[in-house]
């Protein structure tokens, strides 16, 4: 949970239907309330489960074997899920009505992790009843760069004192047969899968969905999935046509689902550990700008 200080250095925006608060470290995501019902949509970050809430991943999704990768030969060292989350060091680049847009760029620090020169932008923007997270990343540097990028939010189920966990489900639009890649105990994806949908476009959220960890959707089908309560209908949805695959994720009986776009994906068990050939990984030429847009749309 947020302290007084931490919450009086938050940005927040407004249209007639959401409000939105912005954390300034990471570009957190931290709120995303229907004014028109007064719910919060977003996990609020509870340390004693899951203390964050919507980090946003760059340059690398998940784990790294042993938490690090080469580049030319070198060795570098990086957290799971990359430097953004947590970083302290991003700026507010502008803020109108109904956007806000933080950048982060490449230091003396950040290249001793990570060995290119680049921008990363990230915009939230109200459109009526969607808000629209943008990424923008740069390539500043005179070779090409190589990167993940994610987005990793948390909404709130079930949403009233009279449900259940299990009165949600998550409904992607069409049918599909879906096959979940097994994360081993160090957190890399392993070629052993799980069904998960036969021919069904439904995946009921249950307390032990999640004991082996994410379920991990490579190149998915769909792009667009909606969290509902078999009480109240539609929740809320997520589209990600910018995104190949999609993590779905919680604590083990932790009030909230994440669904998450991804570009990239977690170290496999057969890693070479070489950047350039890291499964998932996106390519960026030198002066290319990259961009990739999913949107929350509460219903």
């Amino acid at each position: 949970m947020l302290t007084e200080e931490e919450r009086n250095k938050m940005h927040q925006i407004k249209n007639e239907f959401l409000s939105i608060t912005v954390n300034p470290v990471g570009a957190e995501l931290s709120s995303i309330k229907n004014l028109e019902t007064g719910i919060e949509h977003l996990w609020q970050g509870n340390p004693e489960i899951w203390a964050s809430q919507a980090p946003n991943l760059f340059p690398v999704i998940g784990v790294l074997k042993n938490g690090e990768y080469t580049f030319e030969g070198k060795t570098y060292k990086m957290p799971k899920h990359g430097f953004v989350r947590y970083n302290k060091n991003i700026r507010l680049k502008s803020k109108t009505e109904n956007e806000l847009v933080f950048e982060l760029q490449f230091s003396e620090e950040s290249l001793k992790q990570y060995p290119f020169k680049f921008n990363f932008e990230i915009a939230f923007k109200l459109n009526g009843k969607n808000l629209e997270v943008s990424h923008q990343v740069s390539n500043l540097d005179e070779k090409t760069m190589y990167f993940s990028l994610g987005g990793h939010p948390a909404f709130n189920a079930p949403l009233s004192e009279n449900e259940d966990y299990e009165d949600y489900y998550l409904e992607f639009d069409q049918k599909l047969d879906l096959r979940s890649y097994l994360l081993n105990k160090e957190g890399l994806v392993s070629e052993r899968t799980e069904g998960i949908l036969d021919n069904e476009n439904k995946i009921w959220l249950k307390k032990d969905l999640f004991e082996n960890d994410a379920l991990i959707f490579k190149n998915i089908p769909s792009k667009k999935v909606v969290l509902k309560s078999k009480n109240s209908g539609a929740v809320l949805s997520v589209e990600y046509s910018d995104f190949k695959n999609l993590g779905i994720w919680a604590k083990p009986n932790a009030p909230y689902v994440c669904i998450e776009p991804w570009l990239g994906i977690a170290d496999v068990e057969g890693t070479d550990q070489n950047l350039k050939t890291k499964e998932g990984i996106e390519q960026l030429e030198p002066e290319e700008v990259y961009q990739a847009t999913y949107v929350i749309n509460i219903h």
